[in-house]
């Protein structure tokens, strides 16, 4: 469903991403994971058309999309979240969601009958004429899921939307991931609370100073020297045993 080749994006200096190739099957549930810096959100930037990478492809369903504006990307079926969420504050939860739903519908009465059906599944529904701004740091991370949600996308990349939350809104947010993808939706998720990824995720690709160190299932993952070196540490290997 989504190739890399070869990718690397530079900001002057600086290789934020370094010849990462990469595959994700269609109906795959992928985790990214890494220290801070490691360069996964500026890989779901590049993927996502926000960044234009130096060199590599990015090719979504066959057509190469390297470079594409977000808004021609996420037309063709992939969108993501963003790891500080920024909703519309003034306007309402089932607005904010319109919005996302208007890429694809051919009115506002469809995009609104849309919306109603995300809101109810990331489970907004109480919550559908609060203002946006209004809502504790857990909501708003399941309105930045429906935003994303509501473009009816094939491919989802969702950024952190597990961090910053209590441990009941965790497992709120890990069974709506479990069900979008129940739904058929493909995921790559980037995530610090290796808990929740390794409940998640089928395969895990691991990146360090922009480069990608290994992948594999998560047993194998936690198992990598390489990995617990540079992001596990020996004390989450212990907590496993």
């Amino acid at each position: 469903m989504l190739t890399l080749e070869h990718v690397t994006k530079r900001f002057g200096g600086l290789t934020a991403v370094r010849e990462v190739s990469l595959e994700v099957a269609a109906g795959e549930l992928l985790g990214i994971i890494g220290p801070n810096g490691a360069g996964k959100t500026t890989l779901f930037n590049v993927i996502s058309g926000f960044q234009r990478p130096e060199e590599g492809r990015v090719i979504l369903e066959g057509r190469d999309v390297t470079g594409d504006p977000p808004h021609t990307i996420a037309r063709l079926g992939l969108t993501r979240t963003f790891q500080i969420v920024k909703p519309f504050g003034n306007l309402s939860v089932l607005d904010n969601v319109m919005i996302g739903a208007l890429t694809r519908a051919t009115s506002v009465a469809e995009a609104r009958a849309e919306a109603g059906r995300v809101v109810e599944t990331c489970g907004l529904t109480a919550h559908a004429g609060a203002r946006a701004k209004a809502l504790p740091i857990g909501l708003r991370k399941r309105l930045e899921v429906a935003r994303a949600l509501a473009t009816r996308p094939r491919l989802l990349l969702l950024d952190e939307v597990m961090s910053g939350v209590n441990p009941t809104e965790l497992a709120g947010i890990v069974e709506l991931v479990r069900r979008v993808h129940a739904e058929g939706v493909t995921l790559v998720v980037i995530e610090h609370v290796m808990a929740a990824m390794m409940r998640l995720a089928r395969r895990i690709v691991v990146l360090h100073h922009g480069e990608l160190i290994a992948q594999g299932t998560p047993a194998e993952v936690a198992a990598d020297r390489r990995v617990i070196d540079a992001y596990l540490g020996d004390e989450f290997v212990l907590a496993q045993a």
